[in-house]
């Protein structure tokens, strides 16, 4: 639904938050467990040499948060995803410490069940692409999707979460 006529732009100065889309694509490991594809990040300045979401990035203008998960899947993995294969996990409030307005994030997190095509790494900001058990983690997984990934697998992950307040 588009609001009618002009709907804040330039008219409120509130800070603005960067949203983000984060796909964690799922499968069943050989003994019934879940598995989820991790993607190992180097060469970003942000978080470099740990384990991360397969997909994820930041929504587009104009762009839904649902439409940024399917295109991140995409140019990610080389996957396609279909929006309704995707199950929400949490809406994520995040800051940290800097106080700067880049740092003022919200993150919508999905896991994924169904896709068509194999993931495989499409960009140079990972190095390895793999699949752990969600019960035995690499150790070194960024702070924020640790966070999102053990509680869901504890089932104690609510809908909204806040990290670094």
């Amino acid at each position: 639904m588009t609001p009618p006529g002009p709907y804040g732009a330039g008219t409120i100065d509130w800070f603005v938050v960067v949203p983000a889309s984060y796909v964690f694509l799922l499968r069943p490991s050989p003994e019934g467990a879940d598995e989820v594809l991790l993607q190992l990040r180097q060469n970003t300045g942000f978080m470099d040499d740990h384990w991360a979401a397969a997909a994820a990035g930041h929504v587009e203008a104009g762009e839904s948060v649902l439409a940024a998960a399917v295109r991140e899947t995409s140019e990610e993995l080389g996957i396609d995803v279909d929006p309704d294969h995707l199950e929400p996990l949490t809406s994520m409030h995040r800051t940290a410490p800097t106080g700067l307005p880049v740092d003022q994030r919200v993150d919508f997190f999905f896991a994924c069940r169904r896709w068509s095509g194999t993931p495989t790494l499409q960009e140079p900001k990972a190095v390895d692409l793999r699949w752990f058990d969600l019960a035995a983690l690499p150790e070194q997984v960024v702070h924020h999707e640790r966070f999102v990934l053990d509680g869901w697998r504890d089932g104690t992950l609510p809908p909204i979460s806040t990290f670094g307040f």
